[in-house]
């Protein structure tokens, strides 16, 4: 379809008012906002505050994480390293890491680093991911993704953090440095990004940061906690500015002008696996080039996007509709709840047709916000009034051996038993519930 007169313009002069009145209904503390058009970066703004115990604002500078946003940063730098002649796409990853290994020979022989940036290689959803929560660092976690049984090889999508972290891997160990400095060097510095990295401790550094929130109760979003994504970095670890990211966005729009020939970026903003199959002949499908959703409007445009999210306090969008030759950023810095989405979803309406069609924020926030909800069998659920008594607590105490979460050791100090995990050396109260039933409580990105 033809776009409406005056399209990008027209929708940048409402923006202001769709970012404030979507912080004000969802209690998200701030959002920062930017859109490229024409190379260059025609809207850059903060709303909201870093902080609510400081009260500080966000500005278009203000450091946020991006969690799974993320993705599509690092296939621009391995599409850079692509380009170099350094990898491809389809380069085996065990040519460059020769201890990795899936659990089929065969699958691993083939898997690529193509296979592992668009989530084809087999591996089940999020593999690895609790390995990450109780302190497993990401050489431990990548070589225990040859325990999982797999799905059918290249026609099989579920997302994983660490199987793309394993191609960044591939690469970096390709170029001869870690990832984090490649990134550094090939990308982040020629777009002069000066304020992005993906070294949590850059982020920690960072005096004008967005702290994150979770959601504690309708609307309100507290600063509890603390996610450190180090070990899974390639796939959920980049911190940056919403001005910094514009100069990102401008580069992808110019298919990789001028840091490579789009020959080397075209796969990652192409299909290269169905990620959500239509359920009737009339419904658009949903694809996953390299590190990016790609999708086709309702106006016959493509459409290339990725949203972030950590629930310990972060939730990221970005839409790019090339044939517009426009893009749009939006970090927050609260748990999973639409907002962002939401944002570019009325921006890319009002540039495509020149009015919202669908009321985006319902839409996202009733699917998105009861992914922050507690769940398992005991949620909600009180404990017995008249429990049946443990056994004598000894009975308990042991090592308990598991060749992929590693051992868990349950012993006894004062009366009270207490679990053992993870190569940090995490310990947990167990408080008995009722007979053999004990609970401990742990806070951890996905628990």
């Amino acid at each position: 379809m033809p776009l409406p007169g005056n399209a990008v313009d027209n929708a940048v002069a409402k923006l202001d008012g769709i970012a404030e009145q979507l912080l004000q209904t969802s209690g998200v503390p701030g959002m920062a906002v930017a859109v490229v058009h024409g190379g260059k970066a025609i809207y850059a703004k903060g709303f909201g505050v870093r902080d609510i115990r400081t009260g500080e604002a966000v500005d278009p500078d203000t450091v946020f994480q991006l969690a799974s946003l993320s993705k599509p940063v690092s296939a621009t730098v391995t599409a850079r390293a692509v380009d170099a002649k350094t990898v491809g796409w389809d380069t085996p990853v065990v040519e460059k890491l020769p201890w990795f290994a899936l659990s089929d020979p065969a699958v691993t022989r083939m898997v690529t680093i193509g296979d592992l940036f668009s989530h084809r290689s087999g591996l089940p959803e999020h593999a690895g991911d609790q390995l990450e929560d109780i302190g497993y660092d990401r050489r431990a976690v990548l070589e225990k993704l040859r325990q999982l049984p797999l799905d059918p090889f290249r026609i099989s999508y579920a997302y994983t953090n660490f199987g793309l972290t394993a191609g960044a891997e591939a690469v970096a160990a390709a170029a001869g440095e870690p990832w984090e400095q490649l990134a550094q060097e090939s990308l982040f510095e020629p777009l002069g990004m000066t304020s992005t990295s993906y070294r949590f401790a850059d982020y920690q550094a960072r005096q004008n940061r967005a702290v994150g929130h979770i959601r504690v109760a309708p609307g309100d979003y507290q600063p509890r906690y603390t996610r450190d994504p180090d070990a899974q970095s390639p796939a959920g670890g980049v911190s940056s500015s919403v001005n910094d990211m514009a100069r990102w966005m401008s580069m992808v729009l110019a298919e990789g002008r001028p840091l490579m020939q789009p020959a080397s970026l075209l796969p990652a903003l192409t299909p290269q696996i169905v990620s959500s199959p239509g359920s009737e002949p009339a419904m658009r499908s949903g694809f996953y080039g390299y590190g990016f959703n790609l999708s086709t409007t309702a106006a016959a445009r493509t459409e290339a996007s990725h949203s972030g999210a950590f629930q310990l306090g972060a939730g990221t969008n970005v839409l790019m509709l090339p044939s517009a030759d426009v893009g749009i950023i939006a970090l927050t810095n609260g748990t999973i709840s639409g907002v962002p989405e939401a944002l570019t979803a009325q921006f890319a309406d009002l540039v495509q047709f020149g009015e919202v069609r669908e009321p985006w924020y319902d839409l996202y926030s009733s699917r998105m916000l009861p992914m922050s909800d507690p769940v398992g069998s005991l949620v909600g659920k009180n404990p017995p009034a008249d429990p049946a008594p443990a056994q004598q607590l000894s009975s308990y105490m042991g090592t308990y051996r598991n060749d992929f979460w590693g051992p868990a050791t349950v012993s006894e100090r004062d009366g009270k038993l207490f679990l053992g995990m993870g190569p940090r050396g995490d310990s947990f109260e167990l408080t008995h519930r009722d007979g053999n039933v004990f609970n401990f409580s742990v806070v951890t990105e996905n628990a």
